[in-house]
């Protein structure tokens, strides 16, 4: 099952036959607070920087964030999805809990933009799915609703159900423009927790199919060396079925580390990417 994703000049093919896409994590104000007041000042200047260092580290797509407290999120999303178009043909992400920040994104985007995201909370089902629907796009689905963030993985399973049938069902979207988000839990928290989105990750494709992200770094939030932690999960988790993440782009450790995990996998045919980004590497030093 192929998730396909354009700009208005590249697309990318997010699927288990395909290298695993990075999603660049970057263009996000969380936990930066230098960024929050840029933002705030309505300085976008700091964008162009995110988009050069996530790109030149094998970025596919980049994740658009503009939430930072006390700041016009809209207003903010249209102009950096315009400055980021300027600047680079990687598709986007648009990212926000706010329904009137991703019609902006939306709308100011050219192209198939990924729609990041929607839980099965039945409110956000019927706010969001039709925007998704009216420009095209694709979608990611976390299956948590009103009641929890479930932490065994057949109700995880239970609610990916009900979003992929609501979404398919009540708004025709097209099962392969919907990516599930799997729910990393922090291993600091618990030692269990990255087991359980393991064992999720294959529950869903056994029984969809449908490609799968999510936050890389959720992972190892609150853990010293963090990108070990995220090098030895996700190509784990590639094996299970995840077909993308959003990730630190800029981290060499963790981009070799899915890179290996498509020679291993065979999506890489003939070793001829991994090949070729390792004579870029030694060119450029």
């Amino acid at each position: 099952m192929h998730t396909i994703v354009s700009s208005a000049a590249r697309t990318v093919t997010i699927g288990h036959d395909q290298p695993f896409a990075i999603i660049g994590e970057r263009i996000n104000p969380t936990g930066r607070k230098i960024f929050q007041q840029q933002l705030r000042d309505g300085d976008l200047s700091r964008v162009a920087t995110d988009v050069r260092e996530q790109a030149e580290g094998g970025a596919m797509l980049l994740d658009v964030n503009m939430g930072a407290p006390l700041a016009d999120e809209a207003a903010l999303m249209a102009r950096a999805v315009g400055l980021i178009q300027e600047l680079t043909d990687l598709p986007l992400v648009i990212d926000s809990s706010i329904v009137e920040v991703l019609d902006a994104g939306l709308a100011a985007y050219e192209g198939k933009a990924l729609v990041n995201s929607v839980t099965a909370e039945d409110e956000r089902l019927d706010a969001i799915l039709p925007l998704v629907k009216r420009y095209g796009a694709a979608v990611i689905g976390l299956p948590n609703d009103e009641e929890e963030i479930p932490e065994e993985p057949a109700r995880r399973l239970e609610l990916t159900r009900k979003l992929i049938g609501v979404a398919t069902g009540k708004y025709g979207i097209a099962i392969e423009d919907i990516v599930i988000d799997p729910l990393a839990m922090p291993v600091g928290a618990d030692t269990v927790h990255p087991g359980r989105t393991l064992d999720t990750i294959a529950m869903i494709a056994g029984e969809f199919g449908v490609n799968m992200t999510l936050g890389a770094s959720n992972v190892s939030f609150g853990m010293p060396d963090r990108h070990s932690i995220s090098a030895a999960f996700l190509p784990i988790a590639a094996a299970r079925g995840l077909t993308s993440a959003i990730m630190d782009a800029r981290s060499p450790q963790v981009v070799s580390a899915v890179k290996a995990a498509d020679l291993v996998l065979n999506r890489d045919e003939w070793g001829a990417a991994w090949i070729a980004r390792h004579r870029a590497r030694q060119a450029a030093t």
